[in-house]
């Protein structure tokens, strides 16, 4: 075995516990040799629970610091990626970030000039949507499936918000998450991989509850006292896209029974639905009868293997899933999202600063 890729880990929270560390107990090259999180017990509590024995740390700056660590991972909401991806790779560790990958696209723009500038290994944490179709997607869009592409829809109709008595997230406060809202970035990145991206965008938001308990660590009084929601519940998003498609794009987290989520496209020749929630595939082609699923082969299931890739990119330099280039482009939407609803203006893509 090569000398194993030691890691120091920064916000070790839910998304470590339910994909990171179980991906990273399967190679053999990689050693978690450091956790920090905002305080040692529950640092130490997920380190138990996946039967590591790295040193807890509370302290950020003194892991990037650390010369035997090689690599940083950062777990941290949004309003830390911008200022610890730049320090770590000033540092000259590789850096794993978790999505979205910034506050908006100034900062992704930083973060990009600076993973080129150093030449280190960068990643996001991707989009999980569509990933298990995804081959299968691609097959058939390159092979001519749609024809040309003239609608592509996406929706993600949920009810997490409905409720008004529902606390405060972290998620609807501007000073944790930045301009991301709702699923909005997550589900575009998967669009994006798949249709391109988008040339003009209009968008309409709307916050049918303003303000919510306060309660968890954001909170800073007691949970009876109430915050400003910052970030939307409904999003909707017209516009062109590179390819010459119209799009639409509904989000909304305060829909009773919706639909699954799903994206769909129409092109000349055909229609392609795929189902987010079941990684199901509808198509059909002009003179079928009707839609009819498309299976998705053992051999073509594309599986997680986020934390493999990243080790692959520090050793051989292969692109992974999701580059920094690739998450400007989802913040460059995000930020135009905002610039409409705020001008109540179509803007164009790409972004002048």
């Amino acid at each position: 075995m090569s000398n194993p890729i030691r890691i120091g880990i920064i916000g070790a929270g839910n998304i470590f516990r339910g994909r990171h560390f179980p991906g990273l107990a399967n190679i053999a090259d990689a050693q978690v040799v450091a956790i920090c999180n905002r305080g040692e017990e529950s640092a130490r509590a997920i380190a138990s629970e996946f039967g590591l024995k790295p040193d807890i740390m509370t302290d950020p700056h003194a892991l990037m610091a650390r010369p035997d660590i090689d690599a940083v991972m950062i777990g941290t909401w949004p309003y830390k990626h911008c200022p610890y991806v730049l320090e770590s790779l000033d540092r000259g560790k590789h850096t794993f970030v978790q999505a979205r990958m910034a506050m908006n696209l100034r900062e992704a723009k930083a973060m990009y000039a600076k993973a080129r500038e150093t030449g280190l290994a960068a990643q996001i944490c991707p989009s999980p949507f569509g990933l298990n179709g995804h081959n299968v997607m691609r097959r058939l869009i390159d092979s001519g499936y749609l024809g040309e592409i003239r609608n592509v829809h996406a929706r993600f109709l949920g009810n997490d918000a409905a409720d008004p008595a529902t606390p405060l997230h972290w998620r609807q406060i501007a000073m944790y998450s930045g301009l991301n809202a709702l699923v909005m970035g997550i589900v575009v990145e998967t669009v994006q991989r798949w249709y391109g991206c988008m040339k003009t965008v209009s968008a309409q938001a709307k916050t049918f509850t303003k303000t919510r308990p306060i309660a968890g660590p954001q909170s800073a009084g007691p949970q009876s006292s109430m915050g400003a929601v910052e970030r939307p519940d409904t999003i909707y998003v017209t516009g062109e896209m590179e390819n010459g498609a119209a799009a639409a794009f509904l989000f909304s987290a305060v829909a009773h029974h919706g639909v699954d989520p799903q994206i769909e496209a129409y092109g000349s020749k055909g229609t392609l639905i795929y189902n987010l929630k079941t990684d199901t595939i509808l198509g059909a082609q002009a003179g079928d009868g009707g839609l009819s699923e498309i299976p998705i082969p053992a051999e073509e299931v594309k599986e997680w293997t986020v934390e493999q890739d990243f080790i692959n990119l520090i050793k051989t330099g292969v692109p992974a899933w999701t580059s920094f280039s690739e998450g400007v482009k989802y913040m460059e939407f995000t930020e135009a999202v905002f610039r409409s609803v705020e001008r109540a203006a179509v803007v164009n893509l790409p972004l002048v600063d």
